[in-house]
């Protein structure tokens, strides 16, 4: 635990990171809970979500996992009760699901929109809907959106997803605004390219025969000329959770090495 008279230090703090059993969230659980946080890993994949706890657990850190569908007002509902019974309350909430379909909107069905339409946005609606007023009788806390470079501007073969970063984006603004009072702060961070599963199955998606070559290409004309990794990513959700940025709400913080500069 990386506490001793670090402003950094999330000692005593819960935190619960959805999409959690792999990719940014997995990264992110681990490194807050080097930080001192207790962490509830939330997924669907039940498997991977045990075995990241352990990971964590090993490491000398504090997590569970709860196995939760954020497409589901019951399972959030459910999930966000669990968590304040087993801690006590809820610190920090990074709202990370997020799954794509790469099409344009001529060829995106309707239950590919809806699905993911429902695990980006509704997701983040439904676990902020339910550990807002568990922060608020704590006293406040961080709430953390995961947008995309894609919530601010546009991308090709990617309409569904585009749309729900761009939501994103602007419910993170409305959040801060409307639960400022409670000392909540709500910000989103915007990756570029991350080299995670989900970017791998994108190149599968659009028809590169070798993943490898896909990357090397999503890496091309970035300032800094390389793909981020969930490790970049989850250092600024560990600014965003911290101290650190205790007057920081309402912010959309670009994380992808120059991509959209």
């Amino acid at each position: 635990m990386l506490c001793k008279d670090n402003p950094l230090c999330l000692d005593g703090k819960v935190a619960v990171v959805s999409g959690g059993a792999s990719g940014i969230g997995l990264a992110t659980g681990k490194l807050l809970a080097e930080y001192g946080a207790k962490v509830v890993l939330l997924d669907v994949n039940a498997d991977q979500g045990e075995k990241a706890v352990k990971e964590i657990k090993n490491e000398g850190g504090t997590a569970i996992f709860l196995k939760c569908d954020v497409t589901s007002n019951d399972e959030c509902k459910n999930t966000i009760e669990a968590v304040e019974k087993e801690f006590g309350g809820i610190n920090i909430l990074f709202n990370n699901a997020g799954v794509t379909v790469r099409k344009t909107v001529v060829d995106l069905t309707e239950k590919e929109w809806d699905f993911v339409i429902d695990v980006g946005l509704k997701g983040t609606y439904l676990l902020s809907k339910y550990a807002i007023p568990v922060m608020a009788k704590g006293g406040g806390g961080s709430i953390i959106n995961t947008g995309s470079g894609w919530g601010l501007k546009g991308g090709d073969k990617a309409a569904a997803y585009c749309a729900v970063k761009g939501g994103i984006v602007n419910l993170t603004r409305a959040m801060a605004i409307d639960h400022g009072p409670q000392n909540i702060r709500v910000n989103s961070i915007n990756p570029g390219d991350t080299d995670t599963a989900m970017l791998r199955d994108e190149g599968r998606q659009l028809g590169w025969k070798e993943v490898d070559s896909f990357l090397v290409d999503s890496a091309k004309g970035r300032p800094l000329e390389r793909l981020g990794t969930p490790l970049d990513i989850a250092k600024a959700v560990l600014f965003l959770a911290s101290d650190l940025s205790n007057w920081i709400t309402g912010t959309a913080l670009v994380v992808d090495g120059g991509g959209i500069a």
